[in-house]
């Protein structure tokens, strides 16, 4: 493997099936939201799968790690930021995994018209958890536009999913727990049924920090709530099922 690194780049391992990733402190880097997005979609043979807002294109390098999916599977990155797209091409030609992902650099608010109405079977995404204008926005407008809704809000998310989606095909999303009323509604609004939702703890006797969803487009109602998850233990290392989640070998109940 060759990775063409740019000045202020490193090079970190993903700690699955040798993948390695191309990172920079100057941009947001992927963080275990990612990871555990990655791992809990579902994911059928030969679905066509998009990420939006896919950063340094993190989750479908692990999409692509995944024995549900053939090497030729289709997995599109979408990326707004020019800079971090370039990122995710270059983490894709060095992983040797051009046959199977495509980066493309573009607007998730005009996705439809880039690829048309209902051309893909999943769609994921891990979007800006905080509205513009709350909380500390950093001077770095890179790391602004992945934690701010600046250029993509949850509604402008869910809508370019609801459009992109087939009939029955699903939409899973990582976010935070203080929002979930909102993601429901927009969900249903939007016609994607809430199928699955985990709540994840940063420790067990701490209240969740991060959701995981997985919605079906046109899907019945029936909200199944899976076990919590739990970050550390209470010497502050990983619990076992992040370690496996990290190693590739976690299963979520599906």
């Amino acid at each position: 493997m060759e990775f063409d690194l740019k000045p202020g780049e490193r090079l970190d391992d993903l700690q699955t099936k040798d993948l390695r990733i191309i990172q920079s402190d100057e941009v947001f880097s992927f963080s275990l939201d990612a990871v555990l997005l990655a791992h809990y979609v579902t994911l059928r043979n030969r679905d066509r799968v998009l990420d939006m807002g896919t950063g340094n294109g993190v989750i479908p390098l692990l999409l692509a790690s995944r024995s549900e999916l053939p090497r030729r599977a289709g997995i599109v990155g979408l990326e707004i930021q020019e800079r971090l797209a370039d990122m995710a091409q270059r983490n894709v030609s060095g992983n040797q995994l051009q046959e199977t992902i495509e980066i493309v650099n573009g607007d998730l608010r005009e996705a439809v018209r880039h690829f048309g109405h209902e051309s893909f079977d999943v769609v994921t995404c891990n979007p800006p958890y905080r509205p513009a204008g709350i909380g500390d926005a950093s001077l770095n407008p890179h790391v602004a536009i992945a934690k701010h809704e600046i250029t993509a809000k949850l509604e402008d998310v869910v809508t370019a999913a609801a459009k992109l989606l087939k009939y029955q095909g699903k939409f899973a999303m990582v976010h935070r727990p203080d929002r979930l009323a909102d993601i429901i509604a927009l969900m249903k609004l939007h016609k994607l049924e809430p199928k699955r939702l985990l709540l994840v703890h940063p420790r067990a006797h701490l209240r969740p920090n991060i959701l995981l969803i997985e919605a079906i487009k046109g899907g019945k109602p029936e909200l199944r709530i899976d076990p919590p998850l739990f970050v550390h233990t209470d010497d502050g290392g990983y619990t076992q099922a992040i370690l496996d989640i990290y190693a590739g070998r976690g299963e979520f109940a599906r």
